[in-house]
């Protein structure tokens, strides 16, 4: 009797050593699962515009329940302190030292690889809609020639600051929008847009958007898919197209529209608020059509918030303790809101791993079992996504440049970072070089006391 005992033992322990072999860590469960991902991007939203990033005027409860369902990133940073450079970015996996757009608007390169491109090569039917802005139809940055096999919306930066345009653009053709120009004051303006000109609003963009958005969820077919939404809620207006007072621009004010605010400011908490509507609906969408639990839904900014159009970025405190804003190489400008939610996968909570748009294509290459492109310089963020702590590798350090008639560098290391802002007429350069661990707001400039630091982050500045 104890011989046939000990044999049922050592079998049981067999099959117990056996089963724990085969038991897949969650990195590894997660690795080339091939999910839908749901990329969706707002414009100018800043750190502290979201009631889960402390914001408590403005009311974001989709978003919120996003985040509490999800895992939220406080310290999750842009490709750059303004839109096009930082999308281009996220689209290439590259940094600002590599990236092909460094400032000002110009169509992505022919040979730049995206990752709509990478994740068409593992089977995914790829879908951009609301602002793109890396290049026009007929040019090397067109996105239908740029690995997405769906676009939508405005494919230029200038005409995206109308919120009420005659058209927009689907798949190289232009769409036509409702909105009728009823008399205009300046036929330059009116080239690029409605100008300064009284106009019937019928159809909101970025409620389009959404329609459209949720068209391709309804059509979703047996691949899966990467849908880059990308909004333009809530920048404001250019100056050429205000058409009233302020340049913020809502259907209606919602739940604002009794407050005893300027009226910018209540059409920039409606516009905030409409946004996290249209979460709602696609939130809503997704567990209609069953993809749920096969989704991982990305929400985040693609840079630090506005001071344009009336609004103002201390009202409500929407860089939160973070210092300065958009054009900014200060956290305002670049540490964004970034939440990920992917139900049974990702275990809701927050952390502070560094991560930024550049990480982006090696997590989907992750999640797509394909090879990460060499022109990327990012690190899959996969590992964090899903708790495997231990697998998550470190960046070297992290680098951003935005050049106009001033020139700004930063580099981070570590729990340092470093901020060059050089002037000209008469050339001045300042460098400062704070702790963020203990420094969140930037307040302390220690260039003078650590050397050393300083003079191996310019090294990484000089590289580039």
């Amino acid at each position: 009797m104890n011989n046939v005992i000990n044999k049922f033992l050592v079998a049981a322990a067999i099959l117990v050593a056996i089963s724990c072999k085969e038991e897949k860590s969650p990195y590894e469960k997660a690795v080339a699962s091939k999910p839908n991902i749901l990329y969706i991007l707002a414009d100018d939203l800043g750190y502290g515009d979201l009631g889960c990033y402390g914001q408590d005027v403005i009311k974001t409860p989709n978003i919120d329940k996003l985040a509490s369902e999800g895992l939220l990133f406080r310290q999750h940073y842009a490709g750059a302190t303004v839109c096009a450079p930082s999308r281009n970015s996220l689209i290439t996996g590259q940094h600002m030292g590599h990236t092909t757009i460094k400032s000002m608007e110009k169509p992505i390169k022919k040979e730049d690889i995206t990752v709509a491109e990478v994740l068409k090569t593992a089977g995914y039917s790829t879908g951009v809609i609301g602002k793109w802005g890396l290049g026009a139809v007929g040019t090397t940055g067109y996105a239908n020639d740029q690995g997405f096999d769906y676009s939508f919306g405005y494919y230029d930066q200038i005409r995206a600051h109308n919120y009420y345009p005659d058209y927009l653009w689907e798949n190289g053709e232009k769409y036509p929008l409702k909105n009728k120009v009823i008399y205009v004051t300046d036929s330059t303006n009116y080239a690029v847009g409605i100008g300064n000109a009284a106009v019937e609003k019928v159809e909101y963009s970025n409620d389009v958007f959404t329609e459209k958005a949720l068209d391709f969820l309804d059509k979703k077919g047996n691949d899966p898919f990467f849908l880059y939404l990308a909004y333009t809620i809530p920048h404001a207006n250019n100056e050429s197209f205000l058409i009233n007072e302020h340049g913020m621009e809502v259907p209606d004010l919602g739940i604002y529209a009794n407050e005893d605010w300027p009226e910018a400011k209540k059409a920039g908490a409606a516009m905030i608020s409409r946004l996290d509507s249209y979460i709602g609906v696609l939130m809503d969408k997704l567990k209609e059509k069953g993809l749920e639990k096969e989704t991982l839904v990305i929400f985040t900014s693609d840079n630090g918030p506005h001071q344009e159009g009336g609004w103002n970025l201390d009202f409500f405190d929407s860089n939160g303790s973070l210092q300065g804003m958009k054009r900014d190489l200060y956290e305002g400008g670049i540490r964004i809101p970034f939440i990920a939610r992917w139900p049974e996968i990702i275990t809701p909570g927050k952390t502070d791993n560094v991560a930024t748009f550049w990480d982006f294509m090696p997590t989907a290459c992750d999640l797509a079992g394909v090879e990460v492109p060499r022109s990327s310089d990012g690190i899959s963020y996969l590992p964090t996504l899903v708790g495997d702590f231990d697998r998550q590798p470190k960046h070297d350090f992290l680098y951003w440049e935005f050049d106009t008639s001033i020139s700004r560098r930063a580099a981070r290391k570590g729990d340092y970072k470093l901020v060059t802002i050089t002037k000209k007429n008469p050339d001045t350069t300042s460098v400062e070089l704070f702790n963020i661990s203990n420094d969140i707001s930037e307040e302390y400039n220690l260039a003078e006391e650590n050397p050393k630091m300083v003079e191996e982050l310019m090294n990484v500045i000089d590289q580039f």
